[in-house]
């Protein structure tokens, strides 16, 4: 959808200022020297603690702002789209996080003037949403390893991407798959795996794909299943997921379904959208088909 303006938009840009590891305090003079002016009537706000976007973008709503910005990595969207999604109103991305997995898949530019007017153009989609236990999310929700590197990176003082890897490497040697029941539409699958993703876009970020179908506009979630392998086998893994070929790989299991439940051995550590929580036993994951409005080039 375009939209044709008479009156200008109220638009907030909440800036995360820590995602992607760097400082972020002239972003709003760069964001004013290409915002349109005759369509927009702007304000900017930095984000001070986990959770502050959702409280910014909640206000906001609230306030009358048609379109709230998250400025920020995925983490950051998920708590201004979780907002936006309730109050019905339209969501933008400026890509400042370090993988930025749902962005990449809407094609919104990293090039951060590119992304401003890609802003300017107003032209929205409407995309799936999911939830996670009643936690929305908007690109991926998990649980097994990559959930247990999420909580330890979230305690590590170097973000980006060179300290992820860094401590992937590491926390891998000691990690152990664990059993998880599956139900998925009513059909009951058994499963020792390394990690289970539920996918509603295609990648982790930085273009490391786990779930290469996957679609935002498709009604389904992706439950991706990373069987236990040999560490030999680790450099194996890491290529297919950067050649999107996943999906014919013999290490990864991929079931495309609308309402998942998930039974695991025991309560711990999951992430939604990056961010690490600590959730039950079981899990109960659901799609929203087409509930939220996005700006996209």
């Amino acid at each position: 959808m375009l939209y044709v303006l008479h009156t200008k938009l109220n638009i907030l840009f909440i800036i995360n200022p820590i995602s992607g590891g760097k400082g972020k305090l002239r972003i709003p003079d760069f964001i004013d020297k290409y915002l349109d002016k005759e369509k927009f009537n702007a304000k900017f706000v930095f984000t001070e603690y986990v959770g502050h976007a959702s409280e910014l973008a909640d206000e906001a709503a609230n306030k009358n702002f048609d379109i709230i910005i998250a400025a920020g990595g995925d983490g950051t969207i998920n708590e201004v789209a979780t907002k936006v999604l309730q109050h019905n109103k339209i969501l933008g991305i400026l890509p400042l996080g370090s993988g930025n997995g749902l962005a990449r898949f809407l094609q919104v530019p990293k090039n951060l003037r590119y992304a401003i007017l890609t802003i300017n153009r107003l032209k929205t989609e409407k995309i799936d949403t999911a939830t996670f236990n009643n936690k929305s999310f908007f690109n991926l929700a998990g649980m097994g390893f990559d959930a247990h590197l999420s909580a330890v990176f979230s305690s590590d003082k170097k973000r980006g991407l060179a300290g992820y890897v860094k401590l992937g490497l590491k926390e891998v040697f000691g990690y152990r798959a664990q059993k998880y029941i599956i139900n998925i539409d009513g059909k009951e699958i058994s499963r020792a795996a390394f990690a289970v993703t539920v996918a509603n876009s295609s990648q982790y970020g930085n273009d490391v794909f786990i779930a290469p179908g996957a679609s935002v506009k498709d009604g389904l979630l992706d439950v991706c299943i990373i069987k236990p392998f040999s560490l030999l086998k680790l450099p194996m893994l890491g290529y297919v997921m950067l050649k999107g070929k996943a999906e014919t790989s013999e290490m990864i299991e991929i079931i495309k379904g609308k309402n998942i439940l998930i039974t695991r051995e025991k309560a711990g550590a999951v992430h939604v959208d990056g961010e690490p929580l600590q959730m039950g036993i079981t899990i109960e994951a659901s799609i929203n088909p087409l509930s939220l409005s996005v700006i996209v080039p």
